[in-house]
């Protein structure tokens, strides 16, 4: 799906960033990728020269950016993408917003368009609606007014403690 979503658009050099929280995503998407004959970058845990890898991206050597969340959510600078794609989401909010903040750098010149794939009635569309009410309980428990958890419920106790 993925592939098909962008194998037609005009790649720019270095402006798709993809992450995956799952390593062995990211290398069944370079197999897709290698074989369409598109060039790409990986950056996972395992990467051994991570400056060569961004320098590719950077200087435009290469289009596509396959990432692993954990590995791109830390110390990357970047200004070359101009589109983020989350081929599957992670159960923290805040490490998906680390890993887009990569592409939201000093130096961006370019609007950077993020995307999360999500399939309908999946575990990943249940983990989207727990990122959701994460966030809106967090900004009611953390406002400015008060840096406690004063704010729980009933309700709310229910939802964190479900099956």
């Amino acid at each position: 799906m993925v592939v098909d979503g962008t194998a037609g658009v005009g790649f720019e050099a270095g402006g798709y960033w993809l992450f995956s929280q799952f390593t062995s995503m990211l290398r069944l998407i370079e197999t897709l990728v290698t074989g369409l004959g598109i060039r790409y970058c990986l950056l996972t845990g395992e990467t051994k020269d991570r400056t060569a890898v961004v320098q590719a991206l950077q200087s435009g050597e290469v289009p596509l950016f396959l990432i692993s969340l954990k590995a791109g959510g830390t110390a990357l600078n970047l200004t070359a993408a101009d589109t983020v794609i989350h081929y599957d989401p992670w159960w923290n909010p805040a490490v998906e917003a680390q890993a887009t903040d990569r592409a939201h750098r000093i130096g961006q010149t370019k609007s950077v368009f993020v995307y999360k794939l999500i399939a309908q009635d999946t575990v990943e569309e249940r983990m989207l609606q727990l990122q959701a009410d994460k966030r809106v309980l967090a900004d009611r428990l953390y406002t400015q007014k008060s840096a406690a958890p004063t704010a729980l419920g009933v309700e709310d106790l229910e939802m964190l403690f479900a099956p």
